[in-house]
């Protein structure tokens, strides 16, 4: 019989790092509870622990998971979603007053569409098509909502999934509005992210959907990411939230740009 591991008083930071990290190359991600529970320490020890600059795991969404991206840049949902917090809210609840009763809507992953799946009309009935832990472990509470996840090999970075299973099953839906993420937006350059798996699924849904949604937070207007997946006049409507300089709106001026700067 196997012993569950047990946590020495004279056990360091370091030492807990290590265990954790074995457990998550064997499971690719460890809720913070579970983690938690493999230490015989508090959750909040756990965070504390994580959030070192030298440590090699991330919190991301309630789970433990390695804290490199497939590009070698650290990326920590946490810290991310803390980012331009009210401007990502405005855009999410413009563009979630547009969701009808019935429809059957894909939400991209990242910080943004948590903010999104947070934002929709409370008991409406939904059908939600999603590929990331974050946005599913919001819209599976959702007593009226059916809910898609696409399945596939897990990524840390953006905590998704992605299969070329998922692309086919995807490709066979009926989807009435798309709402799409993006790390930046350029007149010229289009639509960008960081994570180069994520834009096949991303020019898979706008081709789809009857409708395409890009919902970005002010600070992503003007910037380039590596990964480019559409251009601008992809969008039906292209939603954002916070202030915006009036050099940067010029150059948006021939696209279906919506400005949200305050709370209806």
């Amino acid at each position: 019989m196997t012993e569950t591991p047990t946590a020495r008083p004279s056990e360091t930071r370091v030492q807990r790092l290590q265990r954790l990290r074995r457990a998550v190359e064997t499971s690719g991600a460890l809720h913070l509870k579970d983690a938690a529970g493999l230490l015989k320490v508090s959750e909040m020890t756990v965070r504390r622990d994580l959030a070192g600059p030298e440590a090699v795991l991330a919190l991301l969404g309630g789970y433990v998971v390695n804290a490199a991206s497939p590009t070698g840049i650290k990326y920590t949902f946490e810290q991310e979603i803390d980012q331009h917090t009210q401007d990502k809210l405005l855009a999410c609840r413009s563009a979630a007053a547009s969701i009808k009763e019935g429809d059957t809507i894909f939400i991209d992953c990242g910080t943004t569409m948590q903010s999104l799946a947070d934002c929709l009309p409370e008991d409406m009935p939904l059908s939600v098509i999603c590929y990331s832990l974050n946005v599913a472990s919001i819209v599976t509470h959702r007593a009226a909502t059916q809910v898609m996840l696409m399945g596939g090999l897990y990524h840390p970075s953006s905590q998704s999934f992605s299969s070329d299973d998922g692309l086919s099953y995807l490709r066979r839906l009926g989807v009435n509005k798309a709402f799409v993420s993006a790390g930046g937006l350029h007149w010229t350059r289009g639509a960008s992210c960081s994570n180069f798996h994520e834009v096949a699924i991303k020019q898979a849904v706008i081709a789809t959907a009857m409708e395409s949604i890009l919902v970005v937070d002010a600070s992503k207007l003007g910037s380039l990411k590596p990964a480019f997946f559409a251009d601008v006049s992809s969008f039906s409507r292209i939603i954002v939230g916070g202030s915006v300089p009036a050099d940067t709106r010029k150059h948006f001026r021939s696209h279906p740009v919506e400005y949200v700067t305050s709370a209806a």
